[in-house]
């Protein structure tokens, strides 16, 4: 039998252990404050590095939000709330891991065209009434570089609403901010704007047709050029945006 010691553990660890029990048992529900520091400390016997260290650990999860001079706060459970967890380490790691970049474009691609799929499925009139408008603001914004980039995120970010499901959403906010650096680094190509303009015009005329083949292929045409505007873009190419567009970025 091999020998498995038996870890000590720290203070602040039991006393994590035991909020994470009332939690989980409802004793505190979502929006509710957690008892006061000095509460904790007379109810667990222990000091108060013991409990901060706990509470800190309990927000840095996401689990409850600390203000100056006020409870800790039991966080309304939400997707933005989960993926908000993830957005720094997620930033790092694209600065710090080159091949990263690459994986996080292959993800994009995998989902949004499952998007626009799951959109031409379910999509209701008022919705696609949406997603025409966001179209129009985007054509709306020719002239103007970062309303141009802005309104063709608002469009793919409507594709996503689509579905239903309210993590898509999330995971498509997360992932713009992920690229935002990106988008704008690339090289204007004058004119290219318009063939964006032409593939959202694309996927929308799929979604509203109620067309899941034509919309899913739409949407992984528009994003694999955007893919290859980026290749070219890494590979330092002075004319990054001939293959694509500009407006300060790929098609989003």
């Amino acid at each position: 039998m091999r020998p498995e010691p038996i870890l000590r553990r720290k203070l602040y660890q039991e006393v994590l252990e035991r909020l994470l029990g009332r939690i989980e048992s409802g004793e505190i529900a979502p929006g509710d404050p957690l008892p006061s520091e000095r509460e904790l400390m007379e109810a667990y016997g222990v000091g108060r590095p013991a409990i901060r260290e706990a509470l800190q650990s309990l927000e840095r999860w996401g689990i409850v939000t600390i203000s100056h001079g006020e409870r800790a706060r039991l966080v309304v459970p939400s997707a933005d709330n989960l993926i908000a967890q993830i957005q720094e380490g997620a930033r790092h790691l694209l600065r710090s891991e080159p091949h990263s970049l690459g994986h996080l474009k292959d993800a994009r691609l995998f989902l949004e065209t499952g998007l626009a799929r799951l959109a031409a499925e379910r999509a209701d009139e008022a919705g696609i009434a949406e997603l025409r408008a966001r179209l129009d603001e985007h054509k709306a914004a020719l002239a103007r570089l970062d309303e141009f980039i802005d309104r063709d995120m608002a469009f793919h970010r409507q594709v996503a609403r689509l579905t239903g499901n309210p993590i898509f959403p999330a995971i498509i906010e997360a992932m713009f901010s992920w690229l935002a650096a990106y988008y704008r680094s690339l090289v204007r190509a004058p004119g290219a704007e318009m063939l964006t303009i032409a593939e959202h015009e694309r996927i929308l005329a799929a979604i509203a047709a109620r067309d899941p083949d034509a919309a899913a292929a739409a949407m992984h045409d528009h994003l694999s050029r955007a893919n290859a505007l980026y290749r070219r873009f890494e590979a330092g190419g002075e004319d990054a945006g001939e293959d694509g567009r500009g407006g300060g970025g790929p098609p989003s």
